[in-house]
């Protein structure tokens, strides 16, 4: 991230900090991965008018409730239906790719759209383990090596100046491509610090080590070319709704997302229920709650304290929103008065 953006980490007011958008492209029960992707593009669209500050996709594969798994292709049709925001990816699963295939990717990318590129990083597969190895196919590659593959990947793009490098990245080589690391734990969260690169936690699924993780980036971090100080964005789902009771509603989908996951059954996005009780134990209940326990839902008071909240425990310098809803009017309306209530405090 270049350091001019930098926002004051101190900041205390939810008007004081950038917005992001995390966009899984959900896929609904009774649609297609076409009609998901043209949701994206529509919810892009708007997002840019509403003065979000990027849009991120996020790479999975085998889910049959999320369409974005050639994530730099994604990306790219992002970036051509929009004109300024910021578009990346939340993340690229590294192990699953040679770094110099990323290299090549996100270098045209950023020839194609000049300054709007991020690419953020992950270390887990995106997926099981058997779609892990249909995907590395031969490569030996896991999380374990990830800090290896990172420094692969930052050579193509600044490579020794002793011209050591025989395998070149073009498009790639001497673009500026901000690099960030993602992480559910503090593995990234200490690498990301001693690198001096900014951060992403995904508070939206792994809230029990949020604040864990934080301290560790920014006790590990170390000031370098890219950052002069800690730079960390939070993922958060918000669901709002101009009533409470709606968007409690809502919710629902995105509580059936997580208890498929509790039983190893992902599946498309379901319709809202009115009794989430009817639907699961006790047991998957409060796992549910444990993995959705960041969730804002409500109101736009209700998101309006939310918000304010989950940025005096985090001191975010940035929050990225997830909102898994069925309905893509609903969903279109949830973004919208996130933006509106940023606006009111501002």
């Amino acid at each position: 991230m270049p350091k001019e953006t930098s926002v004051n980490p101190n900041a205390k007011s939810i008007s004081d900090i950038p917005y992001s958008v995390l966009d899984l492209s959900p896929i609904v029960k009774g649609g297609t991965p076409a009609d998901s992707l043209r949701n994206t593009l529509d919810l892009a669209r708007h997002a840019e008018n509403w003065g979000y500050a990027r849009y991120w996709l996020a790479e999975h594969h085998n889910m049959p409730g999320i369409a974005s798994s050639a994530t730099s292709v994604v990306i790219g049709r992002v970036a051509a239906a929009t004109s300024k925001i910021r578009v990346g990816s939340g993340g690229i699963m590294l192990p699953n790719h040679a770094p110099l295939v990323i290299a090549e990717q996100f270098g045209t990318l950023e020839s194609l759209f000049p300054g709007r590129i991020d690419l953020g990083l992950g270390r887990a597969p995106g997926t099981d383990q058997l779609t892990a190895r249909a995907l590395r196919r031969e490569s030996r590659s896991s999380g374990q090596n990830f800090p290896e593959q990172l420094a692969e990947l930052q050579s193509y793009f600044n490579p020794s100046p002793t011209g050591k490098n025989r395998v070149r990245a073009i498009p790639g080589e001497g673009l500026r491509i901000p690099i960030w690391l993602l992480g559910s734990s503090d593995f990234s969260a200490r690498l990301a610090g001693q690198l001096g690169l900014p951060f992403a936690f995904a508070s939206h699924f792994s809230p029990e080590y949020t604040l864990q993780a934080l301290e560790a980036y920014r006790g590990h971090f170390r000031p370098s070319d890219v950052l002069d100080q800690p730079y960390a964005m939070v993922g958060v789902n918000v669901i709002a709704a101009d009533q409470e009771e709606e968007a409690r509603w809502l919710a629902t989908s995105m509580q059936q997302l997580f208890l498929g996951l509790v039983r190893n059954q992902p599946d498309q996005l379901q319709p809202p229920v009115e009794n989430m009780d009817e639907l699961w134990n006790e047991y998957e209940k409060a796992a549910v709650q444990r993995q959705t326990a960041s969730s804002i839902i409500g109101d736009p008071e209700t998101v309006r304290e939310g918000l304010q909240l989950f940025l005096t425990e985090t001191r975010a310098d940035e929050i990225m929103i997830n909102a898994q809803i069925y309905d893509h009017q609903a969903r279109l309306r949830s973004f919208e008065l996130v933006s509106e209530i940023i606006k009111e405090n501002r």
